[in-house]
Parts: C-alpha cells; structure tokens; sequence
C-alpha cells in the first residue's frame, strides 16, 4: 500500500470516530476503519478488563462466522490465554519501548516477538484464516485492550511494513477512543444531577417524551411519580444547607432503592426539594407499591418530614394523554394535592371517581398552582 493510500486511510479512519455518536459507534468505526485500511476481511475490537481478567470482545466487523456476533454480549477470553496483554506489553514499555503490533499466521509467528501466540494461531486454524495483525491500543498510558484484523487463507501476508502500519492505526484509534469517553462524561454531566448522582430535570423531559409517543404508537404503559421532600427548608434554616445536602443525598439513595422495584425506572431530580420516578411498561399498581414504600422509607429518615408523592399513569382513567406537559400535569396536582392532605401514602390521579379532584385540579388549575407549574417549567 502506497503511503498516499496510508495517509488517506488514517484520515479516513480518523474521521470515522470522530463522526461517531456513541461508544459502539466509535467501536464499529475503528474495527471498520482498520479493517478497510489494511486490506483486512475481518477485525475486532477488545477491551482488558483488568478486574474481571479478561479479554472482552467489544465488536465483530467483515466476514465473520456464525459464532462472531457484531456486538457480542459475552465474548470474552480469560487474559492468561493472551499473556502478552499482561506480561510482554508490560516488560516492553518498562523498558522504555512502546507498543508495537506483531503479525502471527495459522503456522506461527510472522512478524514480531510477542513470544505467545498458540492461542491465536489456534483461533486461526479453527476459523479458516491465515494470518492476523494484533495492535495494542494503549488510552491515559496505560493497556486499554487490542486491535485484531485478520485475512484469509488465500490472501497476503501480512508484513513487518503492516504491523507498524497497525501501530500507527491503533494510535488513531486510542484517539478517538478518547474523544469518546469525553462526549459521554459530557453528556453524563448533562444529564446527572451533581449532588445526588440521579438524572437530572432534563433527562427527565427527553425521556418522558419518549414514553409518551410510546404510549401514542404502541400502547405502553407510562407513570410518573413526582415528590416533595418535606421539611427540607427547616433543616437548612436550623441545622445549615450542609445538612440538608445530607438529606437530599440520602432521599436520592431511598428513592433509588425503592425505583429499583420498578423495572427499567428512571428516577431523577428535578430541582430543590422536588424528585420523581419515571416508568415506561410495568403496571401502574406496581409503580404505586414503590410509591407506597417510598412514602414509607421517607418517614424513617432521621432529618425532614416525609415526602408528599402523586403519581399519574395511563393505565387510570385520566382521559387521553397526547403529550407529557399533561402527564407531567397531573402527577403535579397529585403531589400538590398529597402535600395539602398530609397524607404519608401517593396520592394517584384518577382514582377517585368521576369527579377525580386531581383530573379537575390538572386540567383546570386555580391562578396559584398554574403559576406555580410555570415557575417548575423555567428550571
């Protein structure tokens, strides 16, 4: 390969990851990008996963065999079977080298010392190719994982020439590895409450809009529990704000404790004293059973005074729910109408008959509880 069609292939490559939205994304587009520069027919990404000892396939590209899936959920080989990740990697860098790619064949080692190789020529054998290239991608200066590309039996070679071509494709991609991981811590910031580790007001708004188009096109159950946490003012006035982080902390974790009942629920933040729980499928009366234990764990805590809930579903006769404001709506008016009642239970829109006061107070609010939605909605 000519070093214009290199140059052109690490851009290639390069623009590829940059271009990618999320982790598997960028995964696809190095295994892709390396693939296609070398003149591969297969490549693979792989990750060390130091604590657990193991090589984890991330993704599978090109021609691969029934048993390669493209996104392997369990693809994984235990580190010992690939020494070199450990041990020869390591001896090269504390010497003062870097890592290097080497090149192995069905018969053995082409290019390269890494001085292990059965398992892979093995691997080889077993699915039908003649050779490889393995390139370590190495992230923060330390062994990240491996660039696998392969070609089969009836194909080049590859050289010495290939295996520093591979080295310089797995610095591209340790590169745009790393861009990566920043979208993601920056798109996790977005969308993470700093205090207490939940989502935020805004993960909230995004994916209660998904669940009610869900709820629209394909009937699925969407309820929203919205909370006041009581007496946190007190506590900030009397004991300091300090101590009411304390609180709001230690709600998040009850909250996240009682959520977990809830299949696939998401629960959030809003703001202040404000927090809530968001569940797409399971039935409404296991969100209130949450609810339920939530109100009960909430009375146990040593600092505030409990927590007024309200919850709103489609699965009770609320009338048709078209977008989230109203959803979001009448969990509000259940809440409001929780804390005005005193109530240690979740007040449930819907659920008390014809005339439900929580419908009515939702759907035409006094002066004060309309400005006090629009005073929410600014945050």
């Amino acid at each position: 390969m000519g070093e214009d069609r290199r140059l052109a292939a690490v851009v290639a490559l390069a623009q590829g990851m940059a271009a990618a939205h999320t982790p598997r994304d960028s995964w696809q587009a190095a295994a892709l990008g390396a693939c296609r520069a070398l003149d591969g027919g297969f490549a693979a990404l792989s990750v060390w996963e130091r604590q657990l000892g193991r090589l984890r396939v991330l993704v599978n590209v090109g021609d691969r065999r029934p048993d390669e899936e493209e996104f392997p959920e369990s693809e994984a080989y235990p580190v010992h079977q690939f020494p070199e990740i450990t041990e020869f990697l390591h001896e090269r860098w504390a010497g003062g080298g870097g890592p290097h790619a080497w090149v192995e064949t069905a018969e053995g080692t082409a290019a390269g010392t890494p001085g292990y190789f059965h398992q892979r020529v093995a691997a080889l054998r077993r699915r039908g190719r003649g050779c490889c290239v393995v390139a370590p991608v190495v992230l923060h200066g330390r062994a990240w994982g491996e660039l696998y590309v392969a070609r089969p039996v009836d194909a080049p070679v590859f050289d010495r020439a290939d295996a520093d071509f591979a080295t310089v494709l797995a610095a591209v991609v340790s590169a745009g590895l790393a861009q990566t991981e920043r979208l993601e811590e920056a798109r996790r910031l977005a969308y993470t409450d700093p205090l207490t580790g939940l989502a935020n007001r805004r993960a909230v708004d995004v994916r209660l809009e998904e669940a009610v188009e869900r709820h629209r096109t394909e009937g699925a159950a969407v309820s929203l529990v919205v909370c006041d946490l009581n007496g946190l003012k007190r506590v900030n006035d009397t004991l300091g704000h300090a101590v009411g982080d304390r609180l709001l902390e230690r709600f998040g974790s009850v909250l996240s404790l009682c959520g977990a009942m809830v299949p696939g629920a998401l629960v959030a933040r809003l703001g202040g004293d404000e927090f809530c729980l968001l569940a797409v499928g399971p039935p409404a009366d296991d969100v209130v059973k949450a609810a339920d234990e939530l109100c009960r764990r909430a009375a146990e805590l040593e600092l505030g005074e409990g927590v007024a809930c309200g919850m709103a579903s489609t699965e009770d006769p609320i009338g048709e729910v078209r977008d989230a404001r109203r959803l979001f709506r009448l969990a509000d008016a259940a809440q409001y109408r929780a804390k005005a009642l005193r109530v240690d239970r979740p007040v449930v829109a819907g659920r008390e008959g014809p005339q439900d006061p929580v419908v009515r107070l939702a759907d035409e609010p006094s002066p004060a509880q309309a400005e006090r939605r629009r005073f929410r909605g600014r945050r």
